[in-house]
């Protein structure tokens, strides 16, 4: 039979192991285990050290320890070099160090014992106690001594799991709650685990409320354009391959009943056995992919026409003016050169547009400033004009004061001569060009008008995007709709804007306003 007290000792270290393994908080399962070592080895105060591959000793909790302790401390466990076999040798210099620096600390009135914290064969760290008296340990005392650090390595090792893998789950939520991809965590019934705000987004629907349906339920496709559907896919046998991925495009059905272009790529998620345990669906939305392809196919359409019609004109007035068959008047001669010259002129400034386009698109499309007069630059680029027109009475309206403004002489150029050219183009019936300044305590405006059909109000949002020209504009005048394209990226580029204004009558206004001081840096 055991004595009273040691059978009281072992229902005590039972009770104090149990309720250390059930906490999973590492902090509280600390201080709970330096509590109870320090009531079981009647000591003043304590520290727990954890060992860690990337750290290497560090104090991870304490109880009674002045900090200066610590001062002397932390730069000796930093010394302690690390060892593939830290049971055989880190424990034993740690517990060295401790021994040495608690007798010069306390002038030799205090001793310690130390308590290995090992699960398995992976050392954890050490419980070290701090007492004013030396004791010889019995082997009873020992071993159980050594059963409670036993447990408490146990549940440490539990407790950094637990951590591991909750802080690997915040990890996780936050990388799918920032995602500006839609994603969703899918079970093999296909039944939605988990949603994330993007996604929830997407659809118009509520995290919640997607959560804990079927996949079938929540894609719905109003038309597919490429790759089977996940249904049809695991039909047939997908996936084969823990590293197979299958990727879908359509239209996805919204709760607003609006279509979304989305693209969806699957990837399984398969164990070591084989056994699928979940989908990762990405959804992504393509609608900018799906506008850029239509950029480019209206891109490759207008320039092939632009192209195609001037080369065709100066090739066949080139091929006429050499048949050796017939001898040409000095007239027509000069008639097919000045056609010749028009068409080579609206080649060179499609490509400059081009090439401005492709500038803008990278960024590079820069301005130089310098002093201005836009009122006597207007004169002049309207003189110009007048030559091309006798349908067109042109008018410039300036106040005599008009203020000399820091801009890009030869881009605001372009911006007005482009603004007249289209005057010109969708008037064709003649009628008053003017061109108007007005000033303002900060900036400029200036604004061309015509006297023909006007802008569609539907065509207003859109007549400063690239390529975009409106059916009336594309029956009536040629144009690769770059123009009023480029005039707002160089109007903005000098921290100006440039709008439609609308017009009560007939006729159409565009205005742009440029800062008197240059762009603000």
């Amino acid at each position: 039979m055991l004595p009273d007290f040691r059978v009281r000792q072992r229902d005590y270290l039972l009770e104090i192991s149990r309720a250390i393994t059930q906490e999973l908080n590492l902090d509280k399962l600390l201080g709970r285990i330096l509590i109870v070592s320090a009531e079981m080895l009647a000591g003043q105060a304590g520290i727990i050290l954890l060992r860690s591959s990337q750290k290497g000793w560090t104090v991870s909790a304490s109880h009674g320890i002045p900090s200066t302790f610590f001062r002397y401390l932390d730069p000796l466990l930093a010394a302690i070099p690390d060892n593939e076999d830290p049971k055989r040798f880190e424990l034993p210099e740690v517990n060295r160090v401790l021994q040495k620096l608690t007798r010069v600390a306390s002038l030799g009135l205090l001793t310690g014992v130390g308590l290995p914290l090992i699960a398995g064969e992976k050392v954890i760290g050490v419980i070290f106690i701090f007492r004013n008296y030396v004791s010889h340990f019995s082997s009873n005392d020992t071993a159980l001594l050594q059963s409670f650090a036993d447990q408490a390595a146990i549940a440490v090792y539990n407790a950094q799991l637990y951590t591991q893998i909750r802080r690997e789950k915040q990890r996780m939520d936050a990388l799918l709650d920032s995602a500006a991809d839609g994603m969703l965590i899918i079970n093999p019934d296909h039944v939605i685990e988990r949603c994330n705000p993007a996604f929830a987004r997407m659809i118009s629907a509520e995290v919640e409320k997607i959560r804990g349906q079927t996949h079938e339920a929540v894609i719905q496709w109003m038309q597919k354009k490429e790759g089977a559907t996940l249904e049809q896919a695991e039909a047939s046998g997908w996936p084969l391959t823990p590293n197979a991925t299958l990727y879908i495009e359509g239209d996805l059905l919204r709760k607003n009943g609006v279509p979304l272009p989305v693209g969806i790529t699957y990837a399984p998620l398969i164990n070591p056995e084989g056994v699928l345990l979940n989908i990762i669906a990405t959804v992504r939305d393509i609608t900018h992919f799906r506008q850029a392809e239509e950029i480019k196919s209206t891109f490759i359409s207008v320039i092939s026409h632009e192209l195609k019609t001037p080369v065709a004109l100066i090739k066949g007035y080139v091929s006429t003016l050499r048949r050796e068959d017939a001898s040409w008047d000095r007239s027509v001669v000069n008639d097919s050169l000045e056609v010749i010259e028009e068409e080579a002129d609206r080649l060179t400034e499609l490509i400059e547009n081009l090439l401005d386009a492709s500038r803008l698109q990278a960024g590079a499309l820069s301005i130089s400033l310098s002093d201005v007069s836009i009122k006597h630059m207007v004169e002049k680029i309207v003189d110009k004009f007048k030559t091309q027109s006798s349908k067109h009475h042109f008018k410039v309206d300036f106040p005599d004061n008009f203020p000399v403004v820091m801009a890009d002489e030869s881009r605001i150029i372009q911006v007005i001569s482009n603004l007249l050219s289209n005057a010109i183009k969708y008037s064709k019936e003649g009628g008053e060009i003017r061109v108007a300044g007005q000033m303002r305590p900060d900036q400029v405006i200036i604004c061309v008008s015509d006297e023909g059909p006007g802008i569609s109000p539907e065509d207003i949002p859109h007549v400063f995007d690239r390529f975009y020209r409106s059916s009336d504009a594309t029956r009536m005048t040629k144009g690769a709709g770059l123009g009023l394209y480029l005039a707002r990226a160089v109007v903005e580029a000098h921290g100006g804007r440039i709008w439609v204004d609308p017009k009560p009558g007939d006729g159409a206004r565009i205005c742009f306003s440029l800062p008197k001081e240059g762009k603000n840096p």
